[in-house]
């Protein structure tokens, strides 16, 4: 199963690309479908008060601050 290790930014510091353990790099989008169906572990989507699905890091680190970048 892949996790993910390393995340993308935009200029607003929202996450938009995210780097996983086979060095795929998906759009958040497709990860929250990849999480659902069980094929990225380590992470889990929620939904917000508005019904809006997100991805959180199961670890201490949830909002993945400390992931490095894709792109450096």
């Amino acid at each position: 199963m892949e996790k993910i290790i390393k995340v993308e930014r935009n200029h607003f510091g929202e996450i938009i690309n995210f780097q996983t353990s086979s060095g795929r790099i998906i759009s958040y989008q497709k990860a929250l479908n990849e999480i659902e169906a069980g094929v990225i572990s380590g992470v889990e989507v929620q939904e917000n008060e508005l019904g809006a699905s997100y991805i959180v890091n199961e670890n201490d680190d949830r909002d993945f601050s400390n992931y490095p970048p894709i792109f450096q």
